[in-house]
């Protein structure tokens, strides 16, 4: 058991999905700590679900598409810089790649989305200072370069 500060500390486990269409990633803008930021659609693991359903319900709710994950890409260990206003986090992100399957434009997207876009990866690496973390890239490098792991490879014990 780990402690820090005097009290158990414990990473945010987030998952997230590099969904391709005709050459164009899905990406989502969305407003963190004052910024405009650049993300795959992706959020925190909530209790009783898997991994994957949490990719695909983020997914869903982030950016209005109903996907299917495809393999997974890898997990991705980062802690953010601590701020005057915040403390460094810890996170442990699972990414998946996926495939577009139906879109739903008029469901509302989650509070602090502002839209949904399809970027190529030239597009998205010109923007890097949007990212919302390094995590955003590293994602989009393992896909592009190939990496796929079977989605078996994580599995939910009972």
């Amino acid at each position: 058991m780990s402690y820090r500060q005097g009290r158990f500390w414990q990473p945010d486990v987030t998952v997230a999905t590099v969904v391709e269409r005709d050459g164009r990633l899905l990406m989502v803008e969305e407003k963190a700590h004052g910024r405009l930021v650049l993300n795959q659609p992706a959020g925190h693991l909530e209790p009783d679900e898997s991994l994957f359903q949490a990719a695909v319900r983020e997914a869903l709710e982030e950016s209005g598409w109903d996907i299917r994950l495809t393999a997974f890409l890898g997990a991705y260990q980062w802690t953010s810089e601590a701020t005057a206003a915040r403390p460094a986090r810890h996170y442990l992100r699972f990414a998946f790649a996926g495939e577009p399957v139906a879109h739903h434009p008029g469901r509302p997207l989650d509070e602090g989305i502002v839209r949904a876009l399809w970027l190529a990866p030239e597009e998205l690496q010109a923007r890097a200072s949007q990212h919302r973390s390094p995590l955003v890239w590293e994602t989009v490098a393992d896909y592009l370069a190939g990496r796929r792991q079977p989605l078996d490879l994580l599995r939910q014990v009972p």
